[in-house]
């Protein structure tokens, strides 16, 4: 919770350097990274902080994985910020210069300190329960797949840094060599109002961002299934919230397999093509079939508990 506090003043202070701030990297406000970051890692990081303490096993372990991540978080987002307010590029900067020469060792530490505590806590949580089946599940997918979308990040250097150096001009019209990109066959800038997000070409940052928060979706998912169980008695059964949410939890992570494969074939996000298309209409299909006969089998096994045992859920998921 230091970290999202941390995060929180950092999109006070963004915010405030959009509006007087007139510096520009790539046709886009020098606050417009350092604000996304801070909004992502406070939901991300507020998210955790709600998680870990419900984990049962190995507390000391959890507790300083957390803390780990918020470190290596702080680091991060920190270099980030600091290199906004130079007028220069975190991201992809080969400049030889000490300052940025020793902060990008750092920040690559820091890189490879989210992806590694977000492993091991995903692994650790196969082995124990964080409540009901539904938010167990809910929880164990959604760092899963928030583990799967950071290591985007890993690729996204890889990939893109095959395309050698290009010079890019810095927020005081000075070049800066810069080595990869978010781009697949595009080079970064002029995209997406806010994201930045490439209209053009493939952007492995969309399904960075969809792997990265889909803990929250699935949370969400069962505390809407949780809400509604006072009104539906079929939501009351806990098998029928676990099977709904697994439904949920297959529908999204085809949805960031989608957007991955658009993105490496040089895709952009806003202009899909006939195989996209038909792959998101399949998912969607299948996703919606599977609702329905998990809503038809419980029917037919009268699955229904009784409103007290759906008010011990919310009580359990609070």
């Amino acid at each position: 919770m230091v970290m999202v506090a941390a995060m929180a003043a950092l999109i006070v202070v963004a915010s405030v350097g959009l509006l007087v701030d007139g510096r520009q990297l790539m046709e886009q406000s020098i606050w417009a990274k350092p604000l996304k970051f801070g909004m992502s890692f406070v939901i991300y990081g507020a998210t955790l902080a709600w998680m870990l303490p419900r984990l049962r096993k190995a507390r000391r372990t959890m507790w300083t994985l957390g803390t780990a991540f918020a470190v290596a978080g702080l680091i991060d987002v920190g270099f980030i910020a600091v290199q906004a307010a130079r007028g220069t590029y975190s991201h992809f900067n080969t400049e030889t210069d000490p300052f940025n020469a020793i902060g990008q060792l750092i920040f690559s530490a820091g890189v490879v300190g989210l992806f590694a505590t977000n492993l091991l806590i995903a692994v650790m949580l196969l082995f124990q329960r964080a409540g009901n089946a539904a938010l167990t599940w809910a929880l164990r997918a959604g760092i899963g797949v928030a583990v799967l979308g950071m290591a985007l990040a890993s690729f996204i250097t890889a990939s893109t840094s095959a395309n050698g150096p290009r010079t890019v001009k810095d927020a005081y019209g000075d070049p800066v060599s810069l080595v990869g990109g978010h781009g697949v066959g595009v080079p970064d800038g002029g995209g997406m109002p806010l994201t930045n997000w490439s209209t053009v070409g493939g952007d492995l940052r969309v399904p960075h961002f969809i792997g990265l928060h889909s803990v929250q979706v699935f949370v969400l998912t069962v505390l809407i299934l949780t809400a509604l169980a006072t009104r539906i008695s079929l939501l009351r059964h806990e098998r029928v919230r676990a099977q709904l949410t697994g439904v949920v939890i297959l529908g999204y992570t085809g949805l960031f397999a989608i957007t991955a494969w658009q993105a490496l074939r040089g895709q952009a996000l806003i202009h899909p093509d006939a195989a996209t298309w038909t792959a998101l209409a399949v998912t969607i299909f299948v996703t919606t079939l599977l609702a329905a006969l998990t809503i038809t089998a419980g029917r037919r096994r009268g699955d229904a508990a009784p409103a007290e045992s759906t008010a011990r859920d919310r009580i359990a998921v609070r």
